[in-house]
């Protein structure tokens, strides 16, 4: 018997092929924080905002503002790796130019 009239004994069998769905759970979010100071100007916020996170002049003028007033704004909401990459970014422009200015990420 050769290994070819083995294998025909794999047509008579008459199992149930289950299939097993895999279910993906969503990445954690992470915001990017953006804290106030008193040497950062707002005109350098507004930069960072459009640069790193790609804010239109009036999202950027928004989170700057609320960074202005309530002591604290969130620049974007992403997974971790991309969040801690941006406040990173944030950071050393803040260096290179300068400014205090204070990036954290945060658990959504």
């Amino acid at each position: 018997m050769s290994d070819w009239d083995k294998d025909d004994d794999l047509d008579n069998d008459h199992g149930v092929v289950t299939e097993k769905r895999t279910r993906l759970k969503k990445p954690s979010m992470f915001k990017v924080l953006l804290h106030n100071d008193d040497f950062t100007t707002m005109e350098f916020v507004i930069l960072v905002l459009k640069m790193v996170f790609l804010k239109s002049d009036q999202e950027a003028y928004k989170i700057m503002m609320s960074v202005h007033q309530a002591g604290i704004g969130i620049a974007g909401v992403y997974t971790y790796e991309v969040a801690e990459a941006k406040a990173n970014k944030v950071i050393q422009l803040a260096r290179d130019n300068s400014y205090p200015l204070l990036c954290t990420v945060e658990e959504d």
